[in-house]
């Protein structure tokens, strides 16, 4: 896996360096990457990015929190009634389908222009997804494991507790892996409308505004490897929780 992982930053890189080289674009709109590292290296050392990279990561937990709070408590209930679920799915898959940033700006007439519309957008459309997967795991629980149970004399919550929640898992971790990710996206975005005085979102705009496209790029990097970052520590923990998967 380790050797997979290198051979595709190496790749990337190398793609992007031949590119940069050969000008395939203008060298001022593509600098090559070690140029982008460089100047990303010089930022972190020096503090420039601290501000910015707090704002986001604050932001970003407080979505991501509210998410999980709301989105697996509502899943499972959504996904133990097939019923209900069916009758407020196109409800869920509507809003699934629509961009953030087309729905951004009734969070900003509801919440304000301050962090609580981009918090709550991020939180609304990650818990949409973790509603999703949990529902769909907790319905594709094996329905002779239930059924052996209740011959058993198991009751609902002894149903629920010893073979629904653990069955159900693997696909709630990827309604989760998916969700930070999306909640990422979702901050970034919306860190570049007005309101935002830090934040990785802010600071690309800015670089944006002066032409500093090594900076550009450098951020963008910078977010991609903590989104990369955030989603490992999530598998290494759907490692440990879920390890019968597979096997």
């Amino acid at each position: 896996m380790k050797k997979n992982f290198l051979i595709g930053i190496i790749l990337l890189f190398a793609v992007w360096w031949v590119v940069a080289t050969v000008h395939v674009l203008d060298a001022f709109f593509l600098p090559g990457p070690i140029e982008v590292l460089i100047d990303l290296a010089q930022m972190l050392w020096t503090g420039t990015l601290n501000a910015d990279i707090y704002a986001t990561m604050v932001r970003l937990g407080l979505a991501f929190g509210i998410a999980l709070i709301a989105g697996i408590p509502l899943g499972i209930l959504l996904g133990a009634s097939t019923k209900i679920y069916e009758s407020v799915e196109f409800i869920i898959d509507f809003f699934r389908s629509l961009p953030a940033t087309a729905i951004f700006p009734l969070f900003l007439l509801v919440f304000g222009i301050d962090d609580s519309s981009k918090i709550a957008v991020a939180a609304f459309g990650a818990a949409l997804v973790i509603i999703f997967n949990t529902a769909h795991g907790v319905m594709n629980t094996k329905p002779s494991r239930i059924i052996a149970a209740k011959l058993m004399g198991a009751k609902k919550l002894q149903i629920f507790k010893s073979i629904v929640f653990w069955e159900s898992l693997p696909q709630t971790f990827i309604g989760i892996r998916t969700s930070i990710s999306l909640a990422l996206v979702i901050i970034i975005v919306t860190e570049m409308f007005i309101g935002t005085y830090a934040g990785l979102g802010r600071r690309i705009i800015d670089f944006q505004y002066i032409y500093n496209v090594k900076g550009m790029f450098g951020i963008i990097l910078l977010t991609g490897g903590i989104g990369y970052a955030l989603n490992l520590i999530l598998a290494k923990i759907e490692d440990k929780v879920v390890h019968w998967k597979g096997k």
